[in-house]
């Protein structure tokens, strides 16, 4: 049987000497037993996937707010694309890949209900301002909940690899910093894939010179970024692509924000004012009913104060429960059916 002991053993014979090793991880907030046979990594990623943040990724947008098809990425699906290549990168470099995976599946547990679109309203309407990577750590701090006390209590490493997979700050361990460039590498080239499905796009709409450099495939282009990035940071102490992969991920990214994420057919006004409706109308109703917060978020009203729990309720929503929420509380009875 292989023990914990003996997987921490192994990391040290196996991994990189960058790598970060369990037996030497900063720890938790709160002490606990150590697991027999998991280590703390390990332990971390389980917890991730048990939590109810990560399967309401399922039904979360990633780009497109009402896709026709079964074949969109969804929170879900983007995370663990995420975690693949994390992963794939971390084994090839001799890292740890527990660390990597637990940090890329938790990375995105903060989004809030439709997407991009839905954290933009809910950073204009909440006087803190709101930004999902802050979320996603408060989610796994706060509102999820183990058996023994809230918060899922998971390890340093784990959380700054969360809370720095965006914005301006390194994530402090090389798992981490993996992670925050596999995000992009991953939505970027899912994100061409759903919209040349859609249609928002062509393969001839895509800049030349970067698929010329990065790939013609979305498979090729994965498997190209990879190579790169794992030939171009073995033996440092930083995760990065050359600076050829790295500008022309940076060139396809604006081209997508140009001719995707702010495209009409991806954003419509439409829907674009629908969304603000029903994330304005949610978060002022609970404003004004706090009696009705539910759960763990009454419990976050009473320490925090009731715009802290609204927030906190709102982003933790699903598409399909906001619009039903929504409907529930707005809308007629006798005009449901109609």
């Amino acid at each position: 049987m292989i023990t914990r002991e003996l997987f921490e053993q192994r990391e040290y014979e196996i991994l990189s000497p960058l790598g970060a090793k369990s037996a030497e991880s900063k720890g938790r907030v709160y002490d606990e037993e150590p697991c027999e046979l998991r280590t703390v990594y390990q332990r971390d990623r389980d917890r991730i996937i048990h939590s109810k943040a990560f399967r309401r990724l399922i039904h979360k947008t990633q780009v497109f707010l009402s896709p026709e098809g079964d074949h969109y990425r969804t929170r879900l699906t983007h995370t663990l694309e995420v975690s693949q290549i994390a992963r794939t990168v971390a084994r090839v470099l001799a890292y740890n890949e527990d660390l990597t995976e637990a940090i890329a599946l938790g990375h995105d547990l903060g989004h809030t209900p439709f997407g991009h679109v839905g954290e933009a309203v809910l950073n204009k309407i909440y006087p803190g301002g709101f930004c999902h990577n802050e979320q996603s750590l408060r989610t796994v701090d706060m509102i999820e909940e183990t058996a023994t006390r809230r918060g899922l209590n998971l390890t340093y490493e784990v959380r700054d690899g969360i809370l720095n997979h965006r914005g301006p700050v390194t994530p402090m361990t090389l798992e981490g910093q993996i992670v925050k460039i596999c995000d992009r590498i991953a939505y970027v080239n899912h994100d061409i894939d759903d919209a040349i499905r859609s249609g928002v796009i062509s393969f001839e709409d895509l800049p030349k010179r970067e698929i010329d450099i990065l790939g013609t495939t979305h498979s090729e282009r994965i498997n190209n970024m990879i190579v790169d990035l794992c030939s171009n940071s073995e033996g440092k102490d930083v995760v990065s692509l050359s600076p050829e992969f790295a500008e022309s991920l940076d060139r396809l990214r604006t081209f997508m924000f140009d001719n995707v994420y702010c495209a009409a057919d991806v954003r419509s006004v439409a829907d674009v004012d629908k969304v603000d409706r029903i994330i304005r109308a949610l978060y002022q109703y609970y404003i004004e009913h706090e009696d009705e917060i539910p759960g763990i978020y009454k419990t976050i009203k009473e320490e925090e104060g009731k715009e802290v729990a609204v927030k906190d309720l709102i982003s933790g929503m699903t598409d399909r429960y906001a619009l039903n929420m929504y409907e529930k509380l707005f809308v007629p009875q006798e005009w449901r059916q109609l």
